[in-house]
């Protein structure tokens, strides 16, 4: 997508501003639309799913829902991944589907106006940037706005079926 059309799609979508729930990966702050998320819980045991990928770290049983659990420190290759009583599973609901994402920590809800958001750098084919929305600073910290559920129904997640 190209720049100005990222611009333009993001000022649409935003006209009157919206609220984004901030968290940590690594040394990066992500937001993600709060409108997609359904609760935010600490990491507890998954069941393990066999032949998985890596960064799927298997499923679990929320009120009678199975949940797949996508460790995003695992997905975006931010090294050494450690669980602790920090860690925090981030409940979406997307689509028809609901996903968990491990992060490293969550940290506020944020609203954002259209003129705060800033469109993706361009960079060559060696840095994937198709899922960020677009980046916002706010004070001293630059946000990484992602596009959680483009994310998630993208080659090799497809986690949530494109609606028809």
């Amino acid at each position: 997508m190209a720049k100005a059309d990222v611009q333009s799609v993001t000022a649409g979508s935003m006209a009157v501003g919206r609220e984004f729930l901030t968290f940590t990966l690594g040394d990066e702050e992500y937001a993600i639309d709060i409108l997609k998320v359904q609760e935010i819980r600490g990491y507890d045991s998954v069941t393990k799913i066999a032949n998985a990928p890596a960064f799927i770290k298997g499923v679990i049983n929320l009120r009678g829902i199975i949940v797949p659990i996508v460790d995003l420190r695992i997905k975006f290759n931010l090294g050494r991944v450690e669980y602790n009583e920090f860690t925090i599973v981030i409940i979406l609901n997307l689509s028809t589907r609901v996903v968990g994402v491990v992060v490293d920590g969550v940290s506020d809800v944020i609203g954002l106006e259209p003129e705060q958001i800033r469109p993706a750098p361009e960079f060559r084919a060696s840095v994937n940037t198709e899922y960020v929305q677009g980046l916002a600073t706010v004070g001293d910290k630059m946000l990484i706005l992602t596009d959680i559920e483009g994310l998630m129904m993208s080659d090799g997640m497809e986690l949530v079926a494109a609606e028809a």
